[in-house]
């Protein structure tokens, strides 16, 4: 069951609402929130246009379905759409970042790190979240239930933020370290693009 802020959606009162009217209205929301953000400018309108779009169908597919489909929902437009937090496009925008980061990164020096890497304790966190994924996989088969990987990619996504924020990829000056945090930010990368095409939502390497 799914409901609004302003309660239960009730035909006979006139407050159903429309899902095409509502998307529509989502994209709108993800236009200014993007543009605000501004970090498109080398976008074409019609990249932009196709951007806003999966940005909104990203936050309305991902609030809907982080909830065990056995409990009802309220669904708040305006919360699906935030660019922080358990959402949709929280998701999709640690994805592109981590995706702009590759791109800068030193490609031939991914797989040059060894075994004996002294990992930071954030690092380790985030291997522990990539090294359970494909037990939630069979998990959340089991049980019918995506929202276990709905949470656990969100649950990654805030691992690896952590991590981002304190500790310095690109600016390391250890050549072995610099290497191993690029090829585990492009794991995550990986991970979070599988987990979302499992739930429908696209991750754009952009945002």
């Amino acid at each position: 069951m799914v409901e609004l802020p302003i309660g239960k959606m009730k035909s006979r009162e006139g407050t159903v609402v429309d899902a095409d009217d509502l998307i529509k209205g989502m994209i709108s929301q993800a236009k200014t929130i993007s543009e605000s953000l501004g970090k498109l400018d080398s976008l074409n309108n019609k990249e932009k246009t196709s951007l806003y779009e999966t940005i909104a169908l990203g936050a309305l597919k991902y609030f809907i379905l982080k909830v065990d489909p056995k409990k009802s929902i309220l669904f708040d437009p305006e919360a699906s759409i935030d660019f922080n937090g358990n959402t949709g496009p929280f998701i999709q925008y640690t994805h592109a970042r981590i995706k702009t980061l590759i791109l800068k990164s030193d490609k031939d020096s991914l797989e040059s790190f060894d075994s004996l890497l002294e990992l930071d304790i954030r690092e380790r966190e985030v291997i522990k979240q990539l090294e359970i994924y494909p037990e939630i996989i069979v998990l959340a088969a089991k049980q019918y239930n995506p929202a276990l990987i709905a949470n656990y990619t969100y649950d990654l996504v805030k691992s690896y933020n952590t991590f981002y924020q304190n500790v310095s990829v690109l600016g390391s000056t250890n050549a072995t370290q610099k290497a191993f945090r690029i090829a585990l930010s492009k794991k995550v990368s990986e991970v979070i693009a599988n987990a979302s095409s499992l739930l429908g939502i696209d991750v754009p390497d952009r945002m």
